[in-house]
């Protein structure tokens, strides 16, 4: 029988490894492969012992999810990482995608989990001293997934 493969979506933290949270050092230990940006696989490598390294450049992100999800397909555990946190202009939604495009389903499907960390924007606000008390609305500025327009537009919405 085909062993079950696993996507563990990780969010490492802003970059110190004094912040990285201690479920996501646990994915990391129970991971036979890493896959990330260069730069945050760097950050993160004191921590990997074991785990076969999959580094890629900048702009490569739709690339590091197939990789990923094809690998879980075929039964290995592979962390994604991310800084921050994976689900706030990180890999999770990403990966998501490719897997809604290749047909996975939960149930039966490769399992996911998505480990959160501390954001810039957590991070930025306690070394300001905590200014984000009410409202607050955050909007990424990259345009490289999407269009300058869409961003525009939430600005201007915001």
């Amino acid at each position: 029988m085909k062993k079950q493969g696993k996507l563990l979506i990780i969010g490492f933290g802003p970059g110190a490894l004094e912040h990285i949270t201690g479920r996501a050092l646990a994915a990391l230990e129970e991971s036979e492969a890493v896959i990330g940006y260069n730069t945050y696989v760097e950050l993160i490598k004191p921590l990997l012992k074991h785990q076969e390294i999959v580094g890629t450049g900048m702009t490569e992100e739709v690339s590091r999810a197939q990789e990923a999800v094809r690998r879980a397909e075929a039964g290995q555990t592979v962390a994604v990482i991310s800084s921050g946190d994976a689900g706030v202009y990180g890999m999770a939604g990403l990966v998501y995608e490719v897997l809604i495009e290749r047909g996975w389903k939960r149930a039966g499907g490769v399992e996911v989990e998505v480990i959160p960390g501390i954001s810039a924007i957590q991070s930025c606000s306690s070394l300001l001293g905590a200014p984000i008390m009410h409202d607050a609305c955050t909007i990424s500025l990259s345009d490289h997934l999407t269009p300058w327009e869409s961003i525009a537009a939430r600005v201007d919405a915001a």
